[in-house]
C-alpha cells in the first residue's frame, strides 16, 4: 500500500523542514510513502529555501549535526500565484500516485505520528474517508480561543444538518482518502472551503465514513495561523451551496 502526503504550504519558513522531518520519520508497517509539497506563492523565503532544495538535485538535507531529511520521495510544485489552500491541494492531489491520500498542514499543530492510527480504519476494510477530529477525548490539547471553538462547533453542526452525518469536527486538517473516493470529487474551493464542500461531496457518494481521536497543538496568530472570521462566513456558504446542490 501507498500513502500520498499533500501538504500545502505558505509562509512556513520556520516550521517546513521540521514538518518535513517529523513526516519523514512515520514509519507505517506495509506502507510505502509519497510526500507532494506545494508552495502557494509564499513570501517569506519559504518558495526560494524550496526552489534550492530541487535546484540542488540533492537526495538528502542536512537538519542539523544530528539529523538529515530523504528527499527521495518528495516532490515539490509551486504555485505561479497565490491562490489557497484548496487550490494548493487540487494542485497536489494532481500528482498523487498511492492507494490513500492524507492532508499535512505544514506547521506543527497536527502530529505525523498519528498516521497508523488514522489510517486504521481503512487498511481494517471498514472505511473509505477518514476525518480526524480533535474534540473526542483523545491525546493532549494546547488551549486556545473559546470563541473559534464556538465557531467550530456551529459548522460542524450546520455542516451535519446538510449532509446528514454526525461529525464531531468537520473543520479539522487531518483526512484520509481513498485514492479512488478522491478522483470522482471535483473540487472547486481555493481556500479553506475546502473543509466543508470536500465533506458534503464525499458524503453524498455514501462513503463509509469514520472519525479517529487526535491530539492537538494549535497556534496563535502571531504564531502563523491563518483562519480568520471571513473563512467562517465561507464556510457557511460552502455548507449551503454544496449541501444543496453539488
Amino acid at each position: 500500500m501507498k500513502l500520498s502526503i499533500v501538504i500545502p504550504v505558505y509562509n512556513e519558513r520556520k516550521y517546513i523542514a521540521e514538518v518535513l522531518r517529523r513526516v519523514q520519520r512515520v514509519s507505517i508497517r506495509n506502507v510505502e510513502k509519497e510526500i507532494i509539497v506545494v508552495d502557494d506563492c509564499s513570501t517569506d523565503g519559504t518558495r526560494e529555501f524550496l526552489e534550492e532544495i530541487v535546484k540542488s538535485g540533492a537526495t538528502k538535507f542536512v537538519l542539523n549535526e544530528k539529523e538529515e531529511i530523504d528527499l527521495s520521495n518528495i516532490r515539490f510544485f509551486f504555485q505561479e500565484k497565490n491562490q489557497g489552500k484548496g487550490a494548493a491541494l487540487r494542485r497536489g492531489f494532481k500528482e498523487v500516485t498511492g492507494d490513500l491520500v492524507i492532508v499535512q498542514d505544514a506547521d506543527f499543530e497536527y502530529d505525523p505520528a498519528e498516521y497508523p492510527k488514522l489510517l486504521g480504519p481503512i487498511r481494517k476494510g471498514q472505511a473509505d474517508v477518514v476525518i480526524s477530529s480533535r474534540f473526542l477525548g483523545s491525546g493532549s490539547h494546547r488551549v486556545m480561543y473559546f470563541w473559534h471553538y464556538v465557531g467550530n462547533k456551529f459548522l460542524t453542526m450546520l455542516s451535519n444538518m446538510f449532509t446528514n452525518l454526525n461529525l464531531t469536527d468537520m473543520e479539522t486538517c487531518y483526512k484520509v482518502f481513498k485514492t479512488e473516493i478522491l478522483k470522482r470529487v471535483e473540487l472547486q474551493q481555493d481556500r479553506f472551503g475546502f473543509e466543508p464542500e470536500v465533506t458534503a461531496k464525499v458524503a453524498k457518494l455514501g462513503c463509509r465514513i469514520y472519525e479517529v481521536p487526535i491530539s492537538y497543538h494549535g497556534r496563535t496568530y502571531a504564531e502563523g495561523k491563518k483562519i480568520g472570521w471571513k473563512d467562517g462566513f465561507q464556510a457557511i456558504y460552502c455548507i449551503i451551496k454544496y449541501g444543496l446542490f453539488s
